[in-house]
């Protein structure tokens, strides 16, 4: 019995620092397979280039540790970026395209929210069908046009301060405030409690259908955040970008050791996921390997994390 529980499972490594040391790894590999690598211009774009799909990942994270999945996450960034493109465009306040952009984000939040805490709905289902009602308004209003007279908001997805880009900040500010408010408060309590087990939540007093809401109403509101960044970085509202983006944020958050069963998962550990997602693409794209490939790449990163996932979950049942 003893070397039993000397002896470390490999998925509990993994859980504890096995996302570290891949980074790690996976850092020091990339300087030695491309020069250009390690120049600080292209350390740079990789952070802005993982900027929008983290902030998504930020809100996504709280989803599936309460045992949720959003899957309009990706149309959603689309059409916060559309609408509030179209706001900039026709009135040229800066203000208030962002407010537009996270209020669709907001409302978008609140009914899918709402379609699975009243009507029962798998979030899995509600969230595919608000994907191809958000991907119809996206056409409808941009009829498949870009919508450009933005630059304006060239700033908030351009900009720098203090040498640092714009989206870089607002990306670190929002992973530390979702940090704080999963682990600091009763909210994020509530989060990994209904995870862990909604029946024992709904025991002890949780309102779970209210945590939901409120978990899909603050993830929506991220997501049209980050539909403004990349407004800001494309200079325009492109309705053929963003579809898909739900997927590399749910990627970083389970590669960042994120349980898909729910209970378990850490913002910082989405963070690194996120930057480790962001390194494999960039040195992909460095070696001219084709798209293709970089998407059989992210498919093998869920499938290897999810199974680590279940297998770490079957060895602390059978103990």
């Amino acid at each position: 019995m003893g070397k039993k529980k000397e002896k470390l499972k490999f998925g509990e490594i993994y859980r504890k620092y096995g996302i570290v040391l891949i980074l790690i790894i996976l850092f020091i590999a990339s300087a030695f397979i491309n020069s250009n690598f390690l120049k600080p211009q292209n350390l740079i774009n990789i952070l802005k280039q993982i900027s929008v799909v983290t902030i998504i990942a930020c809100g996504e994270i709280m989803l599936i540790v309460s045992g949720m999945i959003d899957l309009s996450a990706g149309l959603l960034c689309t059409t916060a970026m559309c609408l509030s493109a179209g706001v900039l465009a026709a009135t040229g306040s800066v203000p208030l395209a962002i407010i537009v952009g996270i209020v669709v984000g907001v409302i978008v939040g609140w009914v899918n929210g709402f379609l699975i805490t009243y009507f029962k709905l798998q979030p899995f289902i509600a969230t595919l069908a608000m994907t191809y009602v958000l991907k119809g308004i996206v056409q409808l209003y941009t009829n498949g046009q870009s919508i450009g007279g933005v630059d304006k908001i060239r700033f908030v997805g351009q900009g720098t301060i203090l040498a640092i880009p714009v989206p870089v900040l607002i990306m670190f500010v929002i992973v530390i405030i979702i940090t704080i408010l999963m682990k600091q408060t009763k909210f994020g309590t509530c989060i990994y409690a209904i995870g862990g087990s909604e029946k024992a939540a709904i025991a002890s007093g949780i309102n779970t259908n209210r945590v939901k809401r409120i978990i899909f109403t603050l993830s929506g509101a991220l997501t049209g955040l980050a539909g403004v960044v990349l407004m800001g970085r494309l200079m325009a509202g492109m309705p053929s970008v963003g579809d898909g983006y739900e997927f590399d944020a749910i990627t970083a958050v389970i590669v960042g050791g994120t349980s898909f069963l729910g209970g378990i998962g850490t913002v910082p550990g989405a963070l690194i996921g996120s930057i480790i997602v962001g390194l494999i693409n960039n040195i992909l794209n460095l070696l001219h390997v084709s798209t293709q490939y970089q998407l059989i790449v992210k498919g093998v990163l869920i499938a290897g994390a999810v199974i680590i996932d279940i297998k770490t979950k079957e060895n602390k049942k059978s103990k």
